[in-house]
This record gives structure tokens, sequence and C-alpha cells, in this order.
């Protein structure tokens, strides 16, 4: 089945979704990312020794923020009124006895609505691990975000997905 893109008319324009007609649900949306640095700077953000001050408590409100401005971001999402946003962190050292470990960011959004709040917990794991590595860049250059996807979502006319893996493309 070829996949339908919602936000084009039929004559290819870009078009904000009609969703008037939705009823609302409970909806929730996580998403995740992590940001790979050196053990070194791992520790300083551990033992609060960044100078700038604390990285993951700034880190999550610059994500809580980011998701509840989304729509100001990208052109096409609706702006939705949250129920709850929450950023949580969990930091992975030396894992397989690397000289690297990571931060796991993960966001979830949840609101009763007429539409998804994927866009708005991608742009606060964003936003987050973007604030961890200013905060730490002058510790360590070489920290690469990555791996940011959507993990769960539910609500909706497609109901409930939890996407346990990437998704692979031939």
């Amino acid at each position: 089945m070829k996949p339908v893109l919602t936000h084009f008319d039929a004559q290819g324009n870009a078009i904000m979704v009609d969703v008037s007609a939705k009823p609302d649900s409970l909806r929730m949306a996580q998403a995740r990312g992590r940001i790979t640095a050196q053990q070194e700077t791992l520790d300083l953000i551990r033992r609060g020794a960044v100078q700038k001050g604390d990285v993951l408590g700034t880190a999550r409100l610059a994500g809580i923020m980011a998701a509840k401005r989304t729509a100001e971001l990208i052109p096409l999402c609706h702006p939705l009124c949250f129920d709850s946003c929450a950023i949580e962190f969990t930091l992975h050292e030396n894992p397989g006895g690397s000289p690297c470990g990571y931060i796991e960011a993960v966001c979830t959004v949840r609101l009763r609505g007429k539409t998804g709040a994927e866009m708005e917990a991608l742009t606060g794991v964003s936003v987050a691990l973007l604030t961890i590595y200013d905060m730490c860049k002058a510790a360590d250059r070489g920290m690469v975000l990555g791996e940011i996807r959507l993990w769960e979502k539910s609500g909706g006319k497609s109901g409930h997905h939890h996407l346990l893996q990437p998704a692979v493309y031939g």
C-alpha cells in the first residue's frame, strides 16, 4: 500500500491538515534519543561540575519548553495544549568498556485532543540533547547526537504503537 502524505493537497501544495471533524481522544507520544560523549564529560555531568551549571536540569527545562513551542518551529504542526510533558535522562557509562558513554533522553507528552503529539515529543528530545551539547561543548566538542526516534504512541484512529526498532529502509 502506498503511503498517503497528508500535508499536501491535490495540486501538491503544502497544507495544514483539517482535524476539525476528528473526535478528541487521550493521546500519548514518547520519543527517545541519545548523546554520546567522552567518559570524562559524563563524569562532569554526574558530579554537577560543568561550569555552566546543572546540565540535565537545564536540558529538561529546555526540552519541555521546546515541545510546547513545536507549532512555532514546524510550519504545519497544530498548536497543542498538553496535559503533561516529561523528560527523563539515563546515563550509560562505559558500555562494553568503551572510553565513551551516552545519555539517553526520553520525552513523553500526554494530552486530550484531535491530533497526536509525535512532533512535540521528538522536538523535546532533540532540544534537550542540543542543550546538553551546548552546556558541555567546552569540555567535549566530539559529542554526537543520534538515534532520535518516535518510540511509542497511543490514541486516535491508529491506536497504540510501540516502535521497538528503528525503521529499516531498503
